[in-house]
């Protein structure tokens, strides 16, 4: 696939360069050089966590466990401008009172310090949840939940200011593997009622955040519950799609037909959520995925391979959509969900083919470098993906950002 299939990502812009005195800066070279993607290239950023805030119990990394961290997240995010970071509300807050938030936001630091955008993920969920919340009433849960919201995304508010704000909802009425608060929560309330709840308390603690839904079901049971969510006048900023793909890839047709069908509410659309496993496949009549327990599950050559042709494929194919604005690679290195061969990286953290094929995708043929000369009004013109950028003149870096609608650019 061309570059020409990705004029969507472009703009043009006209920039001009001047001296000090006002005058036009003419016959300088000027060399362009693209810093990060506009477009979001993810991957989950947990060990951020005990890097930049210690381990949870207090205690410090070893020097080999720093190393190991460091030379992940390095790797990770030299492609990646994009990291989800938890708030599980069972391990963010295993006791009540008792948070995670100093060594959250020391990570969501270290991304920012880095230029990476992060965002939280989930504020509202089922799964882990804190148990301690089944002591209480359904109204008593209700509050708290509430109040859970309010706090995290009023304390993070201009270092995570994206949300997975409720994950899954549509089983969260009917999950029925073990009791849990949001369960009894969501029963009550009905999923549109929920997801308002939940919605207006995020927007409420920071307005100007980007707020998400997601989903693994991708059926019409997710389309009827956005619809209905948008009926009922819910600020739904974007549209979350998980597409853990542990049973075989799922192909483009796949792909399309999702597009298609969730493309047409007019929001942005994030794959949140994906995996394409480079060993053996799970057997396909796992309905669960969490249900499929193995003692080993290894990478093997012909598995890179496979996993590093469909992930370009994939990213290519929703990189030429212009309903996607992200995409994220649920792990970074194998081992992690489910112990399943998933990363970009092997358990060593070293790059697979995977890593190596999108590094060629993300920072090589979607990527803007370019070397002009300003004519006599000081003036250059060029077209790139969108993005920031630093422009160096005379030894000196200027940075600057090139929008959708861009026009003229005076540095």
């Amino acid at each position: 696939m061309k570059a020409e299939k990705f004029s969507h990502r472009k703009s043009k812009a006209t920039i001009t360069f001047k001296k000090q005195d006002g005058s036009p800066l003419a016959g300088e070279t000027v060399e362009l050089r693209q810093k990060r993607h506009e477009f979001l290239f993810g991957c989950g950023g947990f060990d951020a966590l005990d890097f930049a805030g210690g381990k949870y119990d207090g205690g410090v990394l070893s020097e080999e466990e720093r190393t190991g961290k460091k030379e992940l997240l390095d790797r990770i995010f030299a492609l990646c401008n994009y990291a989800t970071l938890p708030f599980y509300w069972g391990r963010y807050e295993p006791e009540e009172g008792k948070s995670d938030e100093r060594r959250t936001i020391a990570a969501a630091k270290y991304f920012a310090e880095r230029g990476i955008v992060t965002k939280g993920h989930p504020l509202c969920w089922h799964t882990v949840c804190a148990p301690w919340l089944m002591k209480y009433s359904n109204a008593e849960i209700i509050k708290k939940q509430l109040d859970r919201i309010r706090r995290d995304v009023g304390a993070f508010k201009g270092l995570i200011d994206k949300w997975d704000v409720i994950n899954e909802v549509v089983i969260m009425p009917i999950f029925y593997k073990y009791d849990n608060a949001i369960t009894r929560m969501c029963k009550e309330l009905g999923r549109v009622r929920m997801v308002k709840e939940v919605f207006a308390a995020a927007k409420e603690a920071n307005p100007g955040a980007s707020l998400l839904i997601n989903d693994f079901d991708l059926s019409t049971k997710y389309e009827i519950l956005i619809d209905g969510c948008l009926q009922a006048g819910i600020p739904i900023d974007t549209i979350g799609l998980q597409t853990h793909q542990h049973q075989g890839y799922m192909g483009l047709d796949w792909l399309e037909e999702i597009l298609d069908r969730y493309s047409h509410f007019g929001l942005p659309l994030h794959f949140t959520e994906n995996t394409i496993v480079s060993g053996r496949p799970m057997p396909s009549d796992i309905v669960d995925l969490n249900d499929y327990q193995i003692p080993e599950w290894p990478s093997t050559p012909e598995g890179e391979e496979r996993q590093a042709d469909k992930l370009v494929e994939m990213y290519e194919f929703l990189f030429s959509n212009p309903s996607v604005e992200a995409v994220t690679n649920w792990d970074s290195k194998d081992g992690r969900w489910l112990g399943a061969p998933s990363g970009l990286l092997r358990k060593d953290n070293s790059p697979k083919p995977a890593y190596n094929a999108l590094m060629a995708k993300i920072k090589g043929e979607w990527w803007t470098t370019e070397t002009l000369r300003t004519d006599e009004k000081g003036e250059i013109s060029f077209e790139g993906f969108r993005g920031d950028y630093e422009a160096l003149v005379r030894g000196k870096g200027i940075p600057f950002t090139l929008r959708k609608s861009q026009g003229r650019i005076e540095l």
